[in-house]
């Protein structure tokens, strides 16, 4: 689910530098908007807002907030967190 597709034209420089960005930083980048995504769904889906989020994770609403704006580097344990917390998986690795 690459977010490339929604990349406007830069000028020159901008586009250099962006080219320059390793593409296993670019997929990180990719999940993390993903993972964000994907809470954001659950949490409309349940009527749930990210304050009651927070409280059921016995965090701050503003940590919370700044996860789900799509640029925090999860962690799995992060993510196991609020998938129980959300009764709901955020990620399914199968095989």
């Amino acid at each position: 689910m690459s977010k490339q597709a929604d990349i406007k034209t830069f000028s020159p420089v901008v586009q250099a530098a962006l080219d320059a960005i390793p593409d296993d930083f670019k997929a990180a980048f990719d999940m993390n908007f993903d993972i964000s995504e994907r809470i954001h769904a659950i949490l409309a889906a349940k009527g749930m807002t990210q304050k009651q989020l927070a409280n059921t994770l016995n965090k701050r609403e503003s940590e919370v907030s700044k996860w789900l704006t799509g640029r925090h580097n999860f962690t799995i344990a992060t993510v196991a967190k609020i998938s129980q917390a959300l009764g709901e998986d955020i990620i399914r690795v199968t095989a």
